[in-house]
């Protein structure tokens, strides 16, 4: 089931939450816009008096009042983690080029940690097993081995499309808006 995506309301995005955080937000007044149709509907208990069944309508992507939580001061580079870096890579090997699933795949220090690399977005590639294994404790170039792409961390909004699951059309829309915005 897709997630509703969070926005401050000066339209940063924040994180995915469960359309059952997204109705809290609803009924205590705390929406400030959305956009996109809504794509679930969620039904209450019937009027005592008038008979009629309540319901909410639950929009894909909702901005909330209060304090500006994801703007560009406080941006923090996302935790690295295999599934997000090897999506990030798009499942290639960085090597040689070669499509493959999560378990095939393992990171790769482009400056070996052994020689002071660190474990950062910026340091790291997706690596087939075999392309891992040839390259061992040694850079790209002492390996003879050329990066076929150059690591980078992601921005907000990259970030939650890598983390996102079942992300729907205007969800992808406003992501892909912020993929080239350079985070201070």
């Amino acid at each position: 089931m897709a997630a509703i995506l969070r926005l401050d309301s000066a339209g940063n995005p924040l994180h995915w939450i469960h359309h059952e955080e997204a109705a809290c937000y609803y009924a205590k007044g705390m929406v400030a816009w959305t956009i996109g149709e809504p794509f679930r509907i969620l039904h209450g208990g019937r009027n005592r008096l008038n008979g009629l069944l309540s319901y909410m309508d639950i929009h894909p992507i909702i901005a909330i009042h209060g304090v500006q939580h994801g703007t560009r001061t406080q941006w923090r580079a996302p935790s690295l983690n295999n599934s997000s870096l090897f999506r990030r890579d798009g499942h290639l090997c960085l090597y040689c080029g070669k499509a493959f699933g999560d378990y095939h795949l393992t990171r790769d220090h482009v400056i070996p940690s052994s020689r002071g690399g660190k474990d950062t977005w910026t340091n790291v590639v997706s690596a087939c097993k075999r392309c891992n294994n040839h390259k061992g404790a040694r850079t790209p170039e002492q390996a003879g081995m050329k990066l076929l792409a150059v690591p980078y961390t992601p921005n907000p909004y990259e970030y939650l499309y890598l983390t996102g699951r079942n992300i729907l059309a205007d969800q992808m829309d406003f992501l892909r808006s912020g993929f080239n915005k350079l985070q201070a």
